[in-house]
């Protein structure tokens, strides 16, 4: 059961100071927080922290106008996560912008999982995304919203790849950020080594390559290869695993990286009997 709501009239109350100027938060950092922000995000929040995967809720600051709707989802947070409440006027001033849609939660990250614990946890039968310098947020937070569509078991990012966690990934992602589980902070070349090593057949995504994604053949193990916006994935790579490509109408250069993952997923979830 949540906490008994408290009235925030002064933008500069400390208690809401987390709160202040978010997007220039995004920018400098949070020093292991993260903002959720949106109904559905604060739901997984909820969901997530009550089954105790690393995630927990800090606090939560809403409109006031939003409380009544949302009591159901308030319930899913212990009484020690405090819910602060505001005016339009004074959230706004918090903010630091017009926030219209008036939910707002702080949240802890888990220590950060590195790539050989995570594979070590994953199922013998697995199916992973591994992004190569992603740095677009709204792509990254699309990517992973993909990865639970498609039961994916989890998204490998290189060092060079934009943090899941940041505010608009996490929204574009529908909260999936928060139940995909996921590693990043390897070098590309190291990241991919240690799938081949853990047995993932390694195929690299691109409109070059050598077979059309409905031919990848089944496989215990499967590691879908994601790269940059524009430049895609690098030769290096492209040259030392298998390549697939999403066949598509010439005049285009490519598809746009989420799209391309979306696609790529389905048709490999498909042929591994995770979607009807």
């Amino acid at each position: 059961m949540a906490a008994e709501p408290v009235p925030i009239d002064d933008p500069a109350d400390p208690r809401i100071a987390s709160f202040v100027s978010i997007r220039e938060r995004d920018l400098t950092g949070r020093d292991g927080l993260f903002i959720a922000e949106g109904t559905v995000v604060l739901r997984m929040l909820g969901g997530v922290s009550t089954r105790k995967n690393g995630f927990a809720a800090e606090a939560i600051l809403l409109l006031e106008n939003r409380l009544a709707g949302i009591a159901d989802v308030l319930a899913s947070f212990p009484e020690t996560v405090p819910v602060y409440v505001a005016s339009a006027a004074v959230f706004d001033a918090i903010a630091g912008f017009n926030m219209h849609r008036g939910v707002l939660a702080l949240g802890r990250k888990p220590p950060p999982e590195r790539g050989a614990a995570l594979l070590g946890r994953l199922p013998e039968t697995s199916l992973v995304l591994a992004g190569c310098g992603l740095s677009n947020h709204d792509n990254v937070g699309a990517i992973f919203r993909n990865a639970a569509a498609f039961g994916a078991d989890a998204v490998f990012l290189d060092e060079t790849s934009c943090d899941p966690l940041y505010r608009k990934a996490i929204r574009v992602s529908v909260g999936s950020v928060l139940s995909v589980p996921f590693s990043r902070g390897s070098g590309a070349e190291v990241m991919l080594a240690g799938l081949a090593e853990a047995g993932f057949e390694i195929w690299g995504l691109s409109p070059r390559g050598a077979v059309p994604v409905a031919e990848i053949p089944a496989a215990r193990r499967i590691a879908l290869v994601l790269g940059t916006e524009g430049e895609g994935l690098p030769e290096s790579i492209l040259s030392s695993f298998h390549t697939a490509r999403i066949p598509q109408r010439p005049g285009l250069d490519s598809l746009n990286v989420a799209t391309a993952s979306g696609i790529a997923l389905y048709q490999i979830a498909l042929a591994m009997g995770r979607v009807a």
